[in-house]
C-alpha cells in the first residue's frame, strides 16, 4: 500500500516467515511463558511436523498423533525451563525423544505384567505385508523390534552417536552398535523382499 501501511496479507507473511527463526522462537517462548497461548500456537505450528515425523518413526503411525500431543503438553509444562543455550528446535527435539522413550518404557513395563518372556515378543511372527507396502520404509521400520527401531531411528535418522544413544536408552555402547546392525539387516531384508 502506498500510504505506508501494509496489507493484512503482507503482515501475515511477515509474521509467518519470522515464526520459524531462532529469534522468533525465543520471542514466542518468552511470550508463551507469560501465558500467551497464541505464541505457543506459533511454536506448535513451527515444530509439530518434525515432532510428528519423529513419533511416526519411533512408535509408528497408530500412536504418532497422540504422542505428538503428549510432547507438546510436556513442552508447555517445561517451557519455563528452556534456557536458550541451544536452539528451541533442538530443545524440543530432546523433550520429544524423552517423552517417547518414557512412553515405550511404560508400555514395556505394562507388557511385562502379562508376558514374562520379552524374548518371545521379539521373535513373534509378524503378519505378512502386501507386496506394495514392502517397499515402504515406514512399514519396514514399524516391523523392527522396539530396541532395534529405537537405535536405528536415533542413529541413522536423527544423527545421534552411539555413546549418546547409550546414555539416552541406558544401554551399553556395544548394545547400541549391535542393535543398529540388527536393524539394518532386518530393514534390508524387508525392503529387498
Amino acid at each position: 500500500m502506498q500510504d505506508g501501511t501494509r496489507a493484512p496479507e503482507e503482515i501475515l507473511l511477515a509474521v509467518s516467515a519470522d515464526m520459524t527463526t531462532p529469534e522468533g522462537d525465543l520471542r514466542d517462548v518468552r511470550l508463551a511463558t507469560e501465558g500467551d497461548t497464541r505464541a505457543f500456537e506459533r511454536l506448535y505450528r513451527g515444530h509439530s511436523a518434525r515432532v510428528h515425523g519423529l513419533a511416526r518413526r519411533m512408535v509408528g503411525h497408530e500412536e504418532a498423533d497422540e504422542l505428538t500431543q503428549d510432547v507438546f503438553v510436556r513442552v508447555w509444562e517445561k517451557l519455563d525451563s528452556f534456557r536458550g543455550e541451544a536452539a528451541f528446535g533442538t530443545w524440543i527435539h530432546r523433550v520429544a525423544i524423552n517423552v517417547m522413550l518414557a512412553r515405550q518404557e511404560t508400555r514395556r513395563r505394562d507388557r511385562g505384567r502379562f508376558e514374562d518372556d520379552d524374548a518371545k515378543l521379539e521373535i513373534a511372527p509378524v503378519a505378512p505385508r502386501e507386496a506394495e507396502s514392502r517397499l515402504d520404509v515406514e512399514s519396514a521400520l514399524a516391523s523392527l523390534p522396539e530396541g532395534a527401531r529405537r537405535v536405528f531411528v536415533l542413529h541413522d535418522m536423527e544423527g545421534y552417536k552411539h555413546h549418546e544413544i547409550a546414555d539416552m536408552l541406558k544401554i551399553n555402547v556395544g548394545t547400541s552398535k549391535s542393535q543398529l546392525h540388527r536393524a539394518r539387516m532386518l530393514m534390508r531384508d524387508q525392503l529387498v523382499a
